[in-house]
Parts: C-alpha cells; sequence; structure tokens
C-alpha cells in the first residue's frame, strides 16, 4: 500500500478499492467527524461572534476510533499519500477540511478528488485531475452551520420561555412551517361556490360518447330550465376539429424532482427517497443524488441514444440537452441517472429497485421523440330547442363558448375541419363537445407511460345524433389542496428556500418537532343534486359523494400554528421567504468567492440578535389564542379554549380562582378557534365511570395527552381507537386484563434494591431507575445474578439529561472574547 483514500461511506469504501487496484487502501471517514462545540472548556462561546463568528469544533465521541485509525494509515503511508474522496458537495467539501485538520494534512497541498459516480472509469479519471480544498465551498458550509447554530441557540430557549409547547425553532424549517401553516388558513376560509355541469351520452352507429356542454349553471333553476328547453331538440355534429399535437418528455432527475416524483408515484417520503437513492449511489447504481442539475455527460448522451437505437429503433431517439433554470445550478454537476443504462436490476432490495427503475426510465426518456397525438375536438349544435335558450339566466360563459361558436360560424383558410353552419334558430353560443385524443405515436411514453387513447367513434359533419340521457350534476369548487411532501418541495424549490441537500432534512424535522404531521383524512359526505333528463321529462336526485378524502398530506398541528404565528409577530426575518431565500443566495455567493463569510454571518446576525435582546419583554400569556368558548351551566364559570404545555387543551374556571381549574383536551379535529360550548362541555364529561373490574375497582375512561385511556388504581391503559365516551364495560376489562398479563411478563426478575431485569421494546434490559443496561445477547435474561446486573450497570452509560429551560439571555451566543489561534 502506498496511498490513502479517504472517503465519506463505508458501503462505496470496498468498491473504490477494487477499481483503484492494491497501490490504493480506501478508509472511511463514516460522514462528518468534528462539529461545533455545545460548551467550550474556559466557558467563553463556541462561537466567537467578536472575532469574525470563529467556531470552535470537537471530535465527534463516537469518531475517535476512526480518527485514530485514520491517524495510523497516514502516518504509515505519509502526508503527501493522502487522497480526500468525500462527496462532491459543500458538506463534503468540509468533511475534507476537517479531515486536513485532524490528521494535520496541509490544505494548500493535499490531493482531493470528486467523482459523479462510482465507476472504474470516473474512480481512475478523478485520481488523473487531483486539486486541493476548495476553501470558498467551506466557507459557504461553514457560514450555513454557524448561522444555523446561532439561530437554534438563541431563538430556541425563547420559544421555550414564551410559546406554550414550544419546542425549537430553526432558520429554514420554520418558512416551512408558515407555508403549511398559511395553506391550512386558506382551506379553513374557503367559501366553495356550486355550478351545475351539464353532460350528455350520445350515441352514433351504437356507439356511445361522452360530450360536455360548453358552459355551466349557477342555480339549480338555471340548470332545469335549460333541461327543460331541450325537449323538441335535435343534436347535429357542427364542427369536426382535428388538431396535431405533441408531448415532450421531462428532463433528467435533479434531487428536488426526484423527490417529488417518487412521492407522487411511489409513495415514498423525501427522507426514504433519500435513504434508498444514497444506496443505490454507494453501490455505484447511480450518479450522485444531491444535484440541482438536468444537464447530462456526453457519454451518458451517447449510451441512452445507442441503447435506445439498438431496443426501440432510430424514430424513438432526439438527442436533447437540457439546461437547469435554477440560477444556483453547478451545470459541471450531472442530473441523477444509471451508472450503466443497459441494467435493468441492481438490488434485490424492492425499494430502492423502484426508484432505480423511476431513475432509469426517466433518463431514457429525456433521450427519446416526442410523442405525436391527434387531438379531435366535436362540437354538436342543439337545434329546434326552445326560443328562449339563448336568454338563460345565470349562465356562466366561459372562454370556450365564443371559441366553439366561432368554429362553428366560419372557416379559416386552409382549415381542414368539417364544419356545418348552424340553423337559423339553433342555440349558436349553447353546444356540446365531445373531445378525444390518439397517440399516433407513442415516442417517450413507451418508456415512461402516461399516454391513454381517447377514443371517439367515426363522425361527420351533419350528422344527426341519438341522446339517451343527459344530467346537470352540482359540482363545487375545490378548496386549495394540502402539500404532500413531493407539492412542499416544489414549492421550497420556487422560493428558492433550501438547496438539494437540505429538503428531506427540512421535512423530516418539522415532523419530529411536531410543528407537522402526515395524515389521512377521510372526508365528510355531501349532498349533490343531479338534474336527469330521459327525452320526456326532468327528474331530480339528490346522492352522496365523500369529499376532502386525502392521504398522506401534511397537517400543521396547533403547536405548529402557534410557533409560526409566534415568529411572524415577533422575528419577522426567519420566517419570511423572501429573505430566507437571500440567505441562499448569499450562500452561493460565499461558495464564488463573491462575499466574505464574516460579513454575510454579520449582515443576518445583528438585527437577528436585537430581537432576542427585546425578547424579554413579549407577555407569553398573549402568546396564542385564549377564547372564552362560553359559560358551564352547572357551576357558572367560564370555559376558555387555550394553549398548554402540550398544545390546545379546555380550561374550566379562571386560574386565579379559589378553587383549581379543571382541564381537558380538545375534541378529536376540534381547534381552539372552532370548538362549540357543546363540545367542550361532553370533555368535561371526564373522567367516566365504566363500571368495576372483577374485583370491584372503578375502572375510569378519559383523554389525556397521548389519547384516551382507561385507569384502574394506579394502572393506566391505552384504549385506542376506542371512545372514552362510548367504551363498554366488556371492551375495558380486556383490555385491562391485557395489560396486567403484559405487566406481568415484563418483570423477569427483582433483587429487591431497586435493580430489575424487566423486558422492554426492544428486548430484556437491566435498570435501577437511572441508568438503563443491555443484555449480551449470549447471556439468558432469566439466569443473571445480582452480580451480573450490577456489573453491566456499572459499564452502562448514563440516561441523557433533560433539557433545561435556560433564560434566552443566558443562552445567547454573542459575548465578547479574545483572539483565538483558529483551527
Amino acid at each position: 500500500m502506498k496511498n490513502l483514500v479517504i472517503v465519506e461511506s463505508p458501503a462505496k469504501a470496498k468498491t473504490i478499492e477494487k477499481y483503484l487496484g492494491k497501490e490504493f487502501h480506501v478508509l472511511s471517514s463514516v460522514g462528518h467527524i468534528r462539529s461545533i462545540v455545545k460548551k467550550t472548556k474556559d466557558g467563553t462561546p463556541p462561537i466567537d461572534v467578536a472575532n469574525d463568528f470563529f467556531a470552535v469544533y470537537e471530535v465527534d465521541p463516537e469518531k475517535k476510533k476512526v480518527i485514530s485509525e485514520l491517524k495510523k494509515n497516514v502516518k504509515a503511508v505519509g502526508k503527501d499519500n493522502v487522497w480526500l474522496a468525500t462527496d462532491e458537495d459543500r458538506e463534503g467539501e468540509a468533511i475534507a477540511w476537517h479531515l486536513c485538520k485532524v490528521l494535520d494534512l496541509p490544505i494548500e497541498t493535499t490531493k482531493r478528488i470528486v467523482f459523479h459516480e462510482i465507476t472504474k472509469d470516473a474512480i481512475t479519471t478523478a485520481i488523473k485531475n487531483p486539486r486541493t480544498v476548495d476553501m470558498n465551498l467551506v466557507q459557504a458550509q461553514q457560514a450555513r452551520q454557524i448561522l444555523d447554530r446561532l439561530v437554534g441557540f438563541e431563538l430556541s430557549p425563547v420559544v421555550w420561555q414564551k410559546v406554550p409547547g414550544g419546542k425549537s425553532a430553526g432558520r429554514v424549517q420554520s418558512p416551512a412551517v408558515r407555508l403549511l401553516v398559511e395553506r391550512e388558513r386558506e382551506i379553513m376560509k374557503f367559501a366553495g361556490s356550486s355550478q351545475f355541469k351539464v353532460t350528455a351520452i350520445f350515441i352514433h352507429d351504437n356507439q356511445e360518447f361522452k360530450a360536455e356542454l360548453n358552459q355551466k349553471f349557477d342555480s339549480e333553476a338555471a340548470a332545469h330550465e335549460f333541461l327543460n328547453s331541450l325537449k323538441p331538440a335535435t343534436f347535429t355534429v357542427s364542427d369536426i376539429s382535428k388538431t396535431p399535437g405533441t408531448r415532450n418528455p421531462a428532463a433528467p432527475f435533479t434531487t428536488s424532482t426526484l423527490q417529488q416524483e417518487a412521492n407522487a408515484k411511489l409513495g415514498f417520503s423525501s427522507k426514504a427517497t433519500m435513504a434508498s437513492a444514497q444506496r443505490l449511489y454507494q453501490d455505484g447504481k447511480i450518479t450522485y443524488m444531491r444535484t440541482d442539475s438536468v444537464n447530462l455527460s456526453g457519454q451518458a448522451i451517447a449510451s441512452a441514444t445507442d441503447f435506445i437505437k439498438r431496443l426501440y429503433g432510430p424514430d424513438y431517439s432526439t438527442v436533447r440537452k437540457f439546461k437547469t433554470k435554477s440560477a444556483s445550478a453547478q451545470e459541471a454537476h450531472e442530473a441523477i441517472r444509471p451508472t450503466d443504462i443497459t441494467r435493468e436490476t441492481v438490488t434485490s432490495n424492492e425499494y430502492d429497485q423502484k426508484l432505480y427503475d423511476l431513475i432509469r426510465r426517466r433518463t431514457l426518456a429525456s433521450q427519446m421523440s416526442a410523442a405525436k397525438l391527434e387531438k379531435t375536438t366535436v362540437t354538436i349544435c342543439i337545434e329546434g330547442a326552445d326560443a328562449a335558450l339563448p336568454e338563460v339566466e345565470a349562465v356562466k360563459r366561459s372562454s370556450k363558448a365564443g371559441a366553439s361558436a366561432e368554429r362553428s360560424r366560419s372557416i379559416s383558410s386552409g382549415d381542414t375541419s368539417e364544419k356545418s353552419t348552424p340553423a337559423k334558430n339553433s342555440a349558436a353560443y349553447l353546444v356540446f363537445e365531445a373531445k378525444g385524443e390518439v397517440i399516433t405515436f407513442d415516442g417517450f411514453l413507451r418508456v415512461y407511460g402516461g399516454g391513454k387513447d381517447e377514443i371517439l367513434p367515426k363522425l361527420h359533419s351533419g350528422d344527426t345524433l341519438e341522446t339517451h340521457d343527459i344530467t346537470a350534476r352540482q359540482t363545487f369548487a375545490r378548496p386549495p389542496a394540502r402539500y404532500t411532501e413531493g407539492s412542499l418541495v416544489k414549492k421550497l424549490e420556487d422560493l428558492g428556500i433550501g438547496r438539494p441537500s437540505t429538503y428531506a432534512t427540512i421535512i423530516d424535522t418539522v415532523q419530529t418537532r411536531g410543528y407537522v404531521e402526515k395524515g389521512d383524512s377521510e372526508g365528510q359526505p355531501r349532498d349533490v343534486i343531479v338534474l336527469s333528463y330521459n327525452g320526456e321529462e326532468v327528474s331530480r336526485d339528490v346522492v352522496q359523494e365523500k369529499t376532502g378524502s386525502t392521504r398522506g398530506k401534511l397537517i400543521p398541528t396547533p403547536s405548529g400554528e402557534l410557533i409560526a404565528d409566534f415568529l411572524t409577530d415577533h422575528f419577522t426575518q426567519i420566517v419570511d421567504y423572501d429573505f430566507t431565500a437571500n440567505v441562499e443566495t448569499e450562500f452561493d455567493k460565499i461558495a464564488a468567492a463573491n462575499l466574505a463569510k464574516s460579513a454575510m454571518l454579520n449582515g443576518f446576525y445583528t438585527p437577528f440578535h436585537k430581537l432576542i435582546e427585546q425578547s424579554g419583554g413579549i407577555d407569553r400569556s398573549k402568546v396564542g389564542a385564549n377564547r372564552e368558548v362560553g359559560i358551564d351551566p352547572k357551576s357558572g364559570k367560564p370555559i376558555l379554549a387555550r394553549f398548554g404545555r402540550f398544545g390546545p387543551m379546555l380550561q374550566l374556571g379562571a386560574t386565579d380562582d379559589e378553587d383549581k381549574p379543571r382541564f381537558a383536551p380538545l375534541p378529536k379535529g376540534a381547534k381552539i378557534e372552532t370548538v362549540t360550548l357543546e363540545q367542550a362541555l361532553e370533555m368535561f364529561k371526564l373522567p367516566r365511570v365504566v363500571g368495576q373490574t372483577e374485583d370491584g375497582q372503578d375502572i375510569k375512561a378519559n383523554i389525556g395527552r397521548f389519547g384516551p385511556y382507561i385507569q384502574v388504581g394506579k394502572l393506566f391503559v391505552s384504549i385506542k381507537p376506542e371512545d372514552p365516551h362510548t367504551i363498554t364495560l366488556e371492551t375495558a376489562r380486556e383490555l385491562y386484563a391485557a395489560k396486567l398479563q403484559a405487566e406481568a411478563e415484563k418483570n423477569i426478575a427483582d433483587f429487591g434494591d431497586g435493580v430489575k431485569v424487566l423486558n422492554g421494546r426492544f428486548g430484556p434490559y437491566i435498570t435501577d431507575g437511572t441508568k438503563n443496561a443491555k443484555i449480551p445477547k449470549d447471556i439468558d435474561p432469566k439466569t443473571i445474578t445480582h452480580e451480573q446486573a450490577l456489573e453491566l450497570l456499572k459499564a452502562a452509560p448514563a440516561k441523557p439529561a433533560r433539557r433545561g429551560r435556560t433564560s434566552a439571555k443566558s443562552k445567547t451566543a454573542a459575548k465578547k472574547s479574545t483572539t483565538r489561534k483558529k483551527s
């Protein structure tokens, strides 16, 4: 071994070593190796604002063995023979810099290599073209890391103090929460209107096809009048318009579009998509998965073109070069593509294979010919209808109406469409339109799918049509849709918030913090009026349809709404979309050597820190809604809906009353702004005595922080999905018995001094109440002695301390300190 190559991931180390041969040894840093310290030994701030935002780093405890191994190997080969092959983004560049610092490698001369894919050609090309660590990229990564640390370090204590149930706040996550909150409120405020859409089933040569009236009616009366007017009418084809069309393939995947499409087509979350893509990249199956470029290399285009021609023929091949719209995109990078386009199956992992197949088909499609279509529009005139037809009131004329009428009255020069001038007594502006689409050449759709013929029967101008069913169905305007993970990624990208490496983290973090939930909605039943004309009379029916059903949508929690409002009111810049996007642009400028890191950080931090200093004047009692729902008829006390430590709740009685107030959670689905007195009174009927256990103890049903439960003495039993208002005694007894059985099986051994052997969620363990210890797999938990238990507890790490609530002022990182030697 003469050379040492250091990569980020152990998964790709062996593959790269195989490509490089015996002269190279490949080891992994296993990701990041250093972080900004949480607390310095001398009490000075981890980030010295007064000293150009100098940050103090420390080796992560779990990486000390990794560093020791790397140091030993660096010493063996010599510093001149070390190659840093961390990932090709800013995070990877920063890891390379940290490796230089920790391993005492000269930044100015240590060889740095990058590659977009893990293939032999890519690796050997990288070895032939080394460079040094790009300090501009390192500075950009440090600016992001320092800024995010300062915001979290200073703003989170304010949130803990001032926001009921507040957990923390982040620079990029907070605007994402605001987006979701604003969308939810748009939905809540949406006042839906209804119209009546008229459709007809026509028959020609024993073939049925559907057509729609080119206008909608705003009222049931207008729709009814229209259908009544059709009794003497006949229906004639007046225009057949055929126009060619094309459908072009989309560009190859960027990180953002991959997350969007995987969410839409495969149901993958952003986090799952990136984890799967990471595995495929490390296995050498796809190119680097964090990219905002749609560019393909010349070699990749040539390989795809050759494969398409061989498999489908030359007509299916069209070389395309896509241009990235994002101003910050790095065109030197490539889009996400397979490393070998001919390879169909790459893994036995079902999820990874599905994602690979999606990437492969998208890449192939991007180099294929457009699909060719023939679109047909058949216009059907209503002849001999009631003369009052054109005068029907409350008709909402669409822009299509004028176009259809114009087509029925004139023939453009060179237009080969069949036309027929409507009769004098026809309703020229009220026509039915039937649309068909036929794929004449499938092109890229052959690989990517999505094409479907909509065939109309063979018709000619002047044909008279029969109809056996014309209906006017009530339709409702739809509120804005809730975001999915994919659509939120697109919105963030459109606003310039975040970058390819951060989208998945943003979405995961807002859910982890409890500000957003991914949920399903079963929807609500709604009455729909349907008017039907059968050729003789108009009938009226009311049918039910379910509306508002959703799957996998992102919904802000009450805590999310509260934190978004708090930040909007008191820290506007943190949730301002333009401001957040501008910060991303400034990171890009640092990376391009067009802006100094300290200048950028100072421009953000100075006004931000001033707001932190002023935050002491924020009145916690005025944060969040505090609404009086009504008066309890029994006690005469007010019932309030407000935020508590664990979220929204109901309060019976005032805080300063002689008797302590009672508390209850909000009913499921209710909000502080909408909960009714009737709903609140139902909640205060809890706890409810369901009955007694077989030995005579009361069984009480209630709702707590973690949902519905029953209580027997000091034992609590979750009853999800049962309702505490309606749970039966039989069910309650069954759940209680099951809990007793589980508790009995939980205790494996009790040594009498607080030391116990228990069964837990993740298997048997030992505890003394302050520390937990894992039990080695080769030891039977039932045979552990007291002495063995004490030894295992002694070797076990202490439980991490719970987060304290320290004042925002004491957490401030902006302290003066003397200049340090940079490291």
